[in-house]
């Protein structure tokens, strides 16, 4: 079992969702039961496992069901049909003192439009969360400025949030949302209201405190080049509908179909393919070749900062796991092939 697991959920918005309901479990596409109940398809059949401490990315265009989805992992909403379980507990059968406790104690929340508190300067913003947990102030506010600092705005405490920039009031989101010691992070369209610097030095930050903190973090975004970024895995959604579920590379190599096919099509490959997708594993006949000095690279290094190794060298490359374990090789002719494919 995975951390987390949805299971069969179906999402019918309308008054009497029961025979809508009815039609999409026997497989009625979405617009045939709008004309024919008034009722929207919101999820249809969506299974998904993510396990804990992954960066899992939830992607489609609008009305795709994607921030749908996320709001039944909090019970923003509820599912039509389906289960939902944390750790093997269905949330959806939790009393409302239970569900409330979980949530203060499991969930951290960042929005697209930040939700600062206007009236609270950024240190109580950042503290709001464990005051809600009624946490002693002294320890709330020595935390809110562990974190404040974290994300780089030591010195911000006193600010407002019409002060800030927006760039930076959403750091303070992310700094409010990690304050309590969350196990899960739900980020929808977190950093679509920024512009396009800031909304990559925003991604490059919540990469690098992922790699200290291992959180189970589940992000919603539209955008497929921040997808592609940030997610260890991707489900992609059309239609209130899963379409496929795979790493980034998988996504951009073997797309499941057209729908698929037309986002990745202009995809930079480069930095997206790692040196663990496109190597040669060991076992393999390069392991009859003298490989002692050929250079050496992570199996996680991207293929755009493999490309200059490729090209220095005459041969090929050995790759290592992250105890430095040789797990197969990368030639040139490999690496220029996946570039020309």
């Amino acid at each position: 079992m995975s951390y987390i697991d949805i299971r069969n959920i179906y999402k019918i918005f309308g008054p009497n969702p029961q025979k809508a309901l009815a039609m999409a479990q026997q497989g009625e596409n979405k617009d045939d039961i709008l004309a024919q109940t008034g009722h929207t398809v919101g999820l249809s059949d969506v299974s998904l496992s993510i396990e804990q401490g992954e960066t899992f990315v939830v992607m489609g265009l609008s009305g795709s069901g994607k921030s749908t989805l996320i709001r039944h992992l909090n019970r923003l909403i509820d599912p039509t049909a389906g289960e939902i379980l944390f750790a093997g507990e269905n949330i959806l059968e939790m009393t409302t003192a239970r569900l409330n406790a979980f949530r203060r104690a499991k969930l951290g929340m960042v929005f697209q439009r930040f939700g600062l508190l206007p009236h609270r300067n950024v240190l109580d913003n950042v503290a709001y969360g464990l005051e809600i947990q009624k946490t002693d102030r002294t320890k709330r506010q020595d935390a809110a400025r562990k974190w404040i600092e974290r994300v780089g705005l030591a010195g911000y405490e006193d600010s407002f949030p019409d002060q800030l920039s927006g760039g930076m009031q959403q750091r303070v989101g992310l700094a409010r949302a990690l304050a309590t010691d969350p196990e899960v992070l739900l980020m929808d369209e977190a950093f679509s209201a920024l512009d396009p610097l800031i909304r990559s030095d925003m991604q490059d930050e919540l990469m690098k405190l992922q790699g200290e903190l291992h959180k189970t973090i589940i992000f919603i975004t539209h955008d497929l080049d921040e997808a592609l970024k940030l997610g260890d895995r991707i489900a992609i959604l059309k239609d209130g509908a899963l379409i496929q579920v795979g790493r980034p590379e998988e996504i951009v190599m073997r797309p499941a179909d057209d729908y698929v096919r037309a986002f990745t099509r202009d995809v930079n490959r480069s930095r997206v393919l790692r040196a663990k997708t496109l190597m040669m594993p060991l076992g393999t006949d390069s392991d009859g070749q003298n490989t002692h000095d050929w250079p050496i690279i992570d199996a996680n290094m991207r293929l755009e900062d493999i490309l200059p190794i490729a090209i220095a060298c005459p041969v090929g490359m050995n790759v290592v796991n992250h105890n430095q374990q040789r797990i197969g090789t990368l030639s040139k002719d490999q690496v220029i092939a996946a570039l020309a494919a």
